[in-house]
């Protein structure tokens, strides 16, 4: 059987694993019940795992890996990071990414390599036929698990380590609900206007409004921000460690089905997530953190992607659209005071 893709029946003779997840953020904070799990069930063992550098902070400070690799796409870098990979002799490669960027490093390598099962059938299925195998699926983090038989859940959640990082620029704030409005994908995310009037209702309540994003959501949040009033607006060049920093010190989390949702739930806050053309049963869903997803299920077109598109394909997006600020509210407030 070729190395590069075997079963694991035990881990025994593993003292050292190479775990590999090059993107994107949330699904990188996703793998971090795998590593955490790994280490605690056996004594020893080395960690090492390959990102990209736009999401090693995510990783930098988890004291349950012992090396972190970047990766970066260009083609001169790769043979350098395939070097130092080998110096380190690793036993067993745990593929999360299951991709032909990530098929390259293992090809490369020559070890013993398990994949991540991408339910790729399943999803195409889905979205395309709305035929659902996909029901009684498990979260991403528990369907990791599954690349190494035996594992099972801790039931702790994500970890998003930010110690010996900058203090919060919100030290001494009181009341803040944080409101993450970006995404890469137009059909993921909540309308604009939308978090600007839940703004304006938290701030008639008493709240004091905070916004989160990285560099790809400077002007959105900017132009939110403008809108309500004592607002603050913390969206940053993708500081994620002075954004999770940050975040710690709000009572509650309003974001899309996005990188930042996961974030919130590393650092345990409470999450309000709203989704659009993504459905639960895909798996990217808040992990083991008090949270309420806020979806239109009367819908027929959803799921019309599993990872979000321009534009809305029938030209509607009551998917997001019906999803009204007032109904947020009211979930929101359910959230916070359970």
């Amino acid at each position: 059987m070729n190395k590069n893709n075997q079963k694991i029946h035990n881990l025994n003779g593993i003292n050292r694993i190479l775990i590999i997840r090059l993107s994107s953020l949330g699904d990188v904070l996703l793998s971090t019940p795998l590593i955490r799990i790994l280490k605690n069930n056996f004594q020893g063992i080395e960690i090492g795992f390959v990102t990209k550098s736009q999401y090693a902070d995510g990783l930098r400070l988890n004291p349950h890996i012992n090396r972190l690799f970047l990766y970066e796409p260009e083609d001169e870098i790769i043979p350098n990071l395939i070097k130092e990979l080998k110096k380190k002799s690793y036993d067993l490669v745990i593929d999360l990414q299951n991709n032909l960027r990530s098929k390259k490093i293992t090809n490369s390598l020559n070890i013993k390599t398990v994949r991540f099962y991408k339910h790729s059938f399943d999803k195409f299925l889905l979205v395309n036929f709305k035929i659902n195998r996909l029901k009684n699926a498990s979260p991403i983090p528990e369907r990791y698990l599954l690349t190494i038989p035996g594992l099972k859940p801790d039931g702790a959640g994500l970890e998003l380590y930010t110690e010996n990082e900058p203090f919060s620029l919100l030290r001494g704030k009181t009341n803040l609900i944080g409101m993450a409005p970006g995404s890469k994908h137009f059909t993921k995310m909540w309308p604009k206007e939308y978090f600007e009037y839940l703004g304006k209702l938290l701030v008639k309540t008493g709240f004091q409004v905070v916004l989160f994003g990285g560099k790809d959501d400077i002007a959105i949040c900017t132009e939110i921000s403008e809108r309500i009033e004592n607002s603050i607006n913390l969206c940053n060049n993708d500081d994620l460690l002075q954004t999770a920093a940050d975040i710690k010190k709000c009572i509650a989390f309003v974001c899309n089905d996005s990188g930042l949702m996961h974030a919130a739930c590393a650092v345990k806050v409470p999450v309000l997530a709203l989704f659009g053309s993504t459905v639960k049963g895909f798996g990217f869903i808040p992990y083991k953190n008090s949270n309420l997803i806020l979806e239109n299920n009367s819908l027929t077109c959803r799921p019309c992607s599993h990872i979000g598109r321009k534009k809305c394909p029938r030209g509607h997006f009551r998917c997001m659209l019906d999803l009204s600020p007032e109904k947020a509210f009211q979930v929101l407030m359910t959230l916070i005071e359970s």
